[in-house]
């Protein structure tokens, strides 16, 4: 059944159109958005569709194909916590246009979506876009791209309770077909650097590792705690203040271990986002390998947020000729990416599959990332 037939069966009356928003992979630049720092995703054929109809009396009506039943409320009694579940992310963006002061009322909305729920490639915030998007079409909201990620951000943060930053929002919106993003979340001043792998015989392989991705729980939280903390006994407003040949300096200033490896983590990505994005630039995607291998072992040693099943997968990657490997995403489970000779996607898959099974993990799933665009109306 069409997502619109879906719609009338589940919701009754016909959508006023459809609206989709990606999922996104990070290739490089982890838990630097909440420090103000930079960031390099790619947009995913996988989303989020939604199904929209406008409504005149107030009410929310929210169903899912991938959840049983429906949820109603009214908007102008949403409040943080007033809803849970997944309909909480698309109930916080309309909480969080309201709040903005943007006169938005009833809807109906019927989401479906392919982006593996847990796997750490932000099906919330492609939730939360297709959502937005839909919002400032049918209300004739006057909202830019880069402010409609901040509500989209402020509605996870505020209403559903998930501290994240801004990258997964932006990536969700803003991104381009062959092409990453390179986002200052400070400044917001991004650049569309060209990602046209198969042009240079590469491709990267994205392995759902299906170890449980749990981050509104509280480890997430700890690590931004920390970095705010941080930054506050150094006496600056963000961990991005810090240059690369003054990191060492301000590691002596700080009192526990702990905080200087999350530090450390922080300013080292920054510098290899920026590297990264330099390689890209010069047209030489091929040799960016190391620093993705580099980033997780920070990520791994430093910011504590991997798993045995993502440490497992990047090992198996790069012994099966991965040119660089790292986790994604928030981490504590989730994926990791390879970056592969496009001939060799199946074989690198494949020996992280053997190398699952002799650990006795769950079989993983693997697919080709394609780089593709943000945030759109369809019909």
């Amino acid at each position: 059944m069409s997502l619109l037939s879906a719609f009338e069966s589940t919701l009754g009356g016909r959508a006023d159109g459809t609206w989709a928003a990606p999922g996104r992979v990070n290739l490089i630049g982890e838990h630097t958005d909440y420090n103000d720092g930079f960031v390099l995703p790619l947009a995913l054929p996988q989303g989020v569709v939604a199904a929209v109809a406008k409504r005149s009396d107030g009410l929310l009506r929210m169903a899912s194909r991938q959840a049983d039943g429906r949820v109603e409320t009214r908007v102008d009694t949403l409040a943080p916590g007033s809803v849970t579940g997944w309909a909480a992310y698309v109930a916080g963006v309309v909480w969080s246009l309201r709040e903005a002061g943007h006169e938005v009322g009833g809807l109906d909305i019927l989401v479906d979506g392919d982006v593996p729920p847990g796997a750490g490639l932000s099906s919330s915030a492609a939730l939360e876009c297709a959502t937005a998007l839909a919002i400032k079409d049918l209300y004739d909201l006057d909202v830019e791209p880069a402010a409609m990620a901040r509500l989209a951000q402020r509605a996870e943060n505020d209403f559903v309770g998930m501290p994240c930053g801004i990258m997964d929002q932006s990536a969700s919106l803003l991104c381009e077909r062959e092409h990453v993003l390179f986002l200052d979340t400070r400044t917001l001043v991004t650049e569309q650097v060209p990602f046209d792998l198969g042009t240079h015989g590469l491709a990267l392989l994205v392995v759902d590792t299906r170890a449980p991705h749990q981050l509104v729980d509280g480890e997430y939280a700890a690590r931004r705690r920390a970095c705010e903390e941080a930054a506050a006994a150094l006496g600056i407003t963000a961990l991005r203040d810090i240059e690369p040949d003054g990191l060492e300096e301000a590691l002596a200033r700080l009192d526990d271990e702990v905080s200087r490896k999350r530090v450390r983590h922080v300013v080292t990505e920054d510098a290899r986002v920026l590297e990264t994005v330099a390689r890209l630039r010069g047209g030489s995607p091929d040799t960016i390998g190391p620093l993705l291998t580099a980033s997780h072992e920070s990520l791994r040693d430093d910011f504590e947020v991997t798993v045995p099943e993502l440490d497992k997968a990047v090992e198996a990657a790069l012994d099966a000729g991965a040119l660089g490997a790292r986790m994604t995403g928030g981490g504590f489970g989730g994926c990791v990416i390879a970056l592969v000779q496009a001939d060799a996607g199946e074989v690198v898959a494949r020996r992280v599959a053997e190398a699952f099974a002799g650990a006795g993990f769950g079989a993983p799933a693997a697919f080709v990332a394609q780089p593709s665009a943000g945030a759109r109306r369809i019909t």
